[in-house]
């Protein structure tokens, strides 16, 4: 594994702790630093980060305000 990409593991604490948990990713990452995409992949799914989760996430904060709002009236 390369620095630069250490060195973004270690700055981010998602990638930190995901690292941690899913010890295995260090020597796909010592083998071949383009895994670096692949664990990026696999910590955004685990974590729900993909765009359509933080969509998906808004939309029901959307519906839970306005059926709260529906309540009050």
């Amino acid at each position: 594994m390369d620095r630069t990409t250490y060195q973004k593991l270690v700055e981010d604490k998602k990638m930190d702790g995901f690292l941690k948990e899913n010890s295995y990713w260090f020597k796909e990452l010592n083998r071949d630093s383009e895994n670096y995409k692949n664990f990026i992949l696999a910590m955004k799914e685990k974590y729900h980060l993909k765009m359509t989760d933080r969509i998906s996430d808004a939309i029901d904060n959307i519906d839970l305000i306005s059926g709260i709002l529906d309540t009050f009236k």
